[in-house]
């Protein structure tokens, strides 16, 4: 286990109660962590790539991380910023997949190489070029000379059914779906409120307010959502020195990303009006704010209504590209069953039939008010 270089709280499992730690999906530092989160009293959070984990730490969105000894070490060694607190764990090792009941040839191979590296203390000095000479003593350690066909340890949910296969998974899609639905609503409800407002100032008679409009929409438009999640979780912590909650960090990527796109929306909207109708106003008494509030914005909000609908249908697809911060949605929880079971394909299948329902529901109880709107 490793935390943060400055970090002088944690030395020992014992002092991560109450608190949340990293590991990679599927990994066997993901599995030591899970088995002792109960014991320890802290969270397990998984991600599937190395560096994100790493920044989880150094911004405090995670404590410590559990990860293979070879591979923290490695990176403590390169000065990645973080500091390894706990002996390494004996028995886990490394090994080399081969297809169950096949390629004995190959396997044979592979069991002479590494026999011969042994012998010869190629080994070792591989290892201590990697991990320095305490990391040789370590992993020498642990050598067990042979590799084995095993290759069982899936074999028990392999046997189950796809109807079993559902009934264990649905608990936690379930979580996620309803952590989709609510970053994606809590996303749109802020998104609406700023694409109405950069929207109608990018229409309005102010210079100033176009331009800021303009610069908005230019910058959000023009960049990745990944860029955005990973700057909010990852970078303004090691800005302000403070974490940043994840759902915080993923409402802001949605919101302000969506936010862009539903200010053209409505930009197009109002200027799809006819200039008739505001002359028509003008020439009423009204003023332009006035005109804008009575007769432009209730035809406006019928044209982009459509829009808006499919605007929301996008942003619960988009939510989805939050698991690459570890925010626990629809596919994330998916990502975690499969990487336990294996079965990727109809795991998958679950989780596109229940995203095609959660977005077939919501566009229909979209378009009733869409109807409503019309009248």
């Amino acid at each position: 286990m490793a935390v943060a270089a400055n970090n002088d709280d944690v030395t020992g499992y014992k002092d991560l109660k109450g608190r949340t730690v990293v590991a990679k999906t599927g990994s066997e530092g993901e599995s030591y962590a899970k088995q002792h989160a109960d014991k320890y009293g802290y969270k397990v959070t998984s991600v599937d790539q190395s560096s994100t984990m790493y920044e989880m730490v150094k911004s405090g969105n995670a404590v410590a991380v559990f990860d293979d000894y070879p591979v923290l070490a490695y990176g403590v060694s390169q000065n990645n910023g973080l500091k390894i607190v706990t002996p390494k764990v004996p028995h886990g090792e490394y090994g080399m997949a081969v297809n169950k009941g096949m390629n004995a040839d190959l396997l044979a191979a592979i069991n002479d190489g590494l026999n011969k590296m042994i012998a010869s203390g190629e080994y070792e000095r591989i290892v201590a070029q990697y991990l320095g000479k305490q990391g040789a003593k370590e992993q020498a350690k642990s050598i067990s000379g042979m590799i084995t066909d095993n290759g069982d340890d899936s074999a028990e949910q392999q046997k189950v059914g796809f109807l079993g296969l559902v009934k264990q998974s649905m608990p936690a899609l379930l979580t996620g779906l309803r952590n989709t639905l609510l970053i994606t609503l809590l996303s749109f409800a802020i998104a609406l409120v700023l694409g109405v407002a950069f929207g109608l100032m990018k229409v309005s008679e102010s210079k100033i307010a176009a331009g800021l409009a303009n610069v908005y929409i230019t910058v959000f438009r023009g960049t990745p959502i990944l860029v955005w999640a990973f700057f909010f979780y990852f970078g303004v912590p090691q800005l302000i020195g403070h974490s940043v909650n994840i759902w915080v960090a993923g409402a802001l990527t949605l919101s302000l990303n969506s936010g862009a796109y539903l200010a053209e929306i409505v930009r197009g909207a109002v200027q799809s009006v006819d200039s008739g109708q505001m002359e028509g106003a003008r020439s009423l008494g009204l003023n332009h704010r006035q005109a804008m509030r009575r007769v432009i914005l209730p035809q406006a909000s019928k044209i982009a209504m459509p829009s808006i609908i499919n605007q929301l249908v996008i942003m619960i697809k988009d939510s989805s590209l939050l698991l690459a911060i570890g925010f626990g949605e629809l596919l994330y929880q998916a990502q975690q069953l499969y990487a336990a079971n294996f079965r990727v394909t109809e795991t998958l299948l679950i989780v596109g039939v229940m995203y095609f329902v959660a977005i077939t529901i919501l566009t229909w109880l979209a378009n009733i008010v869409d109807r409503k709107v019309n009248r």
